[in-house]
């Protein structure tokens, strides 16, 4: 597990900002592959974590492992 940043300094290494979230968010993001369109879902690191046939089960697999879904665009 990584350690939360200490924010009370006002500093946040570069390091730290790339970890913030890791464990709590993923990004969904519409993509084409092989001419369908389908949904990647990534750490919020931007690590590819894998692809769904649909906006609606990538929502469901996210949250169905604890972590908030974010939709970029």
């Amino acid at each position: 597990m990584l350690s939360k940043p200490d924010l009370t300094k006002g500093n946040l290494a570069s390091i730290d900002f790339g970890n913030f979230g890791i464990e709590d968010i993923a990004y969904i993001k519409a993509v084409m592959i092989d001419g369908q369109k389908v949904h990647a879902i990534h750490a919020a690191d931007g690590t590819p974590l894998t692809v769904v046939g649909d906006r609606k089960l990538a929502f469901a697999t996210v949250s169905q492992h604890e972590m908030q879904p974010v939709s970029v665009h």
